[in-house]
């Protein structure tokens, strides 16, 4: 009888508990008004439980760090002249996209577009024709690599910057529509057709409705309502990494912290790994095994039978080698990786105290806004494939902001004189506004290029049978792991003050 009432008394305490923290937060703190409440209104405001990481990404805690070259500048082309930065905390894929990972994507586009529009699924095909040379035998690589069940873990090749940006789309609806399903708020509809598919933005201003399960209590009306952005429980969108956060992210210095914690990285890296050597130094069973996937010298790419030093001639899969600190595979070798960013031989924190161009750098801005209808004020009609439809910003708005002036800024400080300047491609330079930078070395280069610090560049709608990707995600909301609120926090006992009132 005395345990029962001891076990009564504690589950009235916890209720009174749960009851108090469910008071301290259900009126505005300067209104006094009730959230979540039809009688007050129905203005909601939800406890967010954090943003989830999506299939495949690890966190990378952002920070600041110093971009650039690491290691000699070899080439001597100065491209990438070392500066302090910040890139803020984001989500990076483990791994590069892999051969599997493309296919389903292409799989998924015949089955919704491939009937009326079959050059949708033609332009998402990757270009197997790049394994050929001249001088080589690599016709099994045009005919196996992409389709063969051997090579399904291998990374993607032969897919340029524009197809990459596709699957990034195409990849954040389904990872959107697989929430809204797991959730029970939509079913499942593996048989959508044309512009009758999920699409996140298109759900979102309620273009697409889908076959609903059970949406979301509407506090307003005391019915149902679809999923909005506010709810927090869609994910930002996949992307491809900037360079600043590939970059970064291939550094890891994370691991190079001083266990003291305090501001203080212990050494520069010079690869993904410690040490200025591309072979595994501890004395244990992995010593001397080379960490990456790369030329090691002329004519040589794996080393010798019996005795492989990378194990790869050609591309390994993508979780063979040796991950980093924040345990993302092949930042250095196997593949060059695609990134956001237009290429420029010099950035603009190289030419002008920039205060405001050192936290997430980046070049290729295109600033795009949503057609509206002129009378409701709501996006157009979605296009034919489902996706609303976006237009390049009238020069008329951006003329009267402070922060940006025009909407396309590829040229902004690039160094050159705008005026005395006429990129001729192909004849004075092959930089043009197609250039887009990619990193990391491949299994076809020397070790050189491992080094996170180098960059090179490849025009948008070209493929390399050493060049793939892997996606990226923004943090929003608190930069660690753990949803913890940004900013300090300190405990401070304030002081009661008595008033006196006349």
């Amino acid at each position: 009888m005395k345990k029962t009432l001891i076990h009564g008394f504690v589950l009235l305490l916890l209720g009174l508990m749960v009851a108090s923290c469910g008071r301290k937060n259900d009126r505005s703190s300067t209104t006094n008004w009730k959230y979540n409440d039809q009688k007050w209104g129905g203005f909601e405001k939800l406890d967010y439980e954090g943003q989830a990481t999506g299939p495949n990404l690890v966190l990378v805690e952002g920070g600041t760090f110093t971009q650039g070259l690491t290691d000699q500048d070899v080439t001597f082309e100065w491209n990438n002249v070392p500066r302090r930065v910040t890139v803020p905390t984001f989500y990076m894929d483990e791994t590069e996209v892999a051969n599997t990972d493309y296919r389903e994507y292409l799989y998924w586009v015949e089955n919704t577009w491939g009937a009326t529009y079959p050059e949708v699924w033609r332009r998402a095909l990757p270009d197997t024709l790049v394994w050929r040379e001249e001088l080589a035998y690599n016709e099994p690589f045009v005919e196996n690599y992409f389709r063969h069940p051997a090579y399904d873990d291998y990374p993607v090749v032969g897919v340029n910057w524009l197809q990459a940006g596709e699957y990034c789309k195409w990849r954040t609806d389904r990872v959107n529509e697989m929430i809204l399903i797991e959730r029970g708020i939509l079913e499942n509809t593996p048989d959508q057709k044309n512009e009758n598919n999920f699409n996140t933005e298109a759900y979102l201003v309620g273009q697409y409705e889908g076959t609903v399960r059970k949406n979301l209590p509407d506090r307003r009306t005391g019915g149902e309502r679809p999923v909005r952005q506010e709810d927090g429980i869609l994910l930002p969108i996949y992307r491809l990494p900037t360079e600043a956060e590939w970059e970064y992210a291939a550094l890891s210095l994370v691991g190079n912290q001083a266990a003291s914690k305090d501001e203080l990285i212990t050494d520069r890296r010079i690869y993904s790994w410690d040490g200025n050597t591309v072979r595994y130094q501890k004395r244990n069973r992995y010593q001397g095994k080379i960490l990456a996937n790369f030329k090691r010298s002329a004519g040589d790419y794996a080393g010798m039978a019996g005795a492989l030093n990378d194990n790869a001639f050609s591309p390994a899969p993508v979780r063979s080698n040796w991950p980093n600190d924040y345990g993302l595979y092949n930042m250095a070798g196997n593949v060059n990786e695609w990134t956001a960013d237009l290429y420029r031989p010099l950035t603009s924190t190289d030419l002008v105290d920039a205060d405001n161009m050192d936290l997430s750098p980046f070049r290729g801005n295109k600033f795009m806004t949503k057609v509206m209808d002129q009378e409701t004020g709501a996006p157009v009609t979605k296009d034919s494939l489902g996706r609303l439809n976006y237009e390049l910003m009238d020069t008329t708005s951006t003329a009267l902001r402070d922060n940006y002036k025009r909407p396309e800024v590829y040229n902004y400080l690039d160094g050159d004189i705008e005026s005395e300047v006429d990129y001729k491609y192909g004849i004075s330079t092959l930089i043009s506004d197609k250039a887009r930078v990619i990193k990391g070395g491949s299994w076809a280069d020397r070790a050189w290029w491992l080094s996170p610090g180098a960059r090179r560049f490849l025009e948008e709608d070209k493929a390399s049978r050493a060049v793939g990707f892997r996606c990226a995600m923004t943090r929003v909301g608190s930069p660690t792991g753990n949803d913890a609120p940004s900013g300090n926090e300190f405990k401070v006992k304030k002081k009661s003050v008595k008033r006196k009132y006349k």
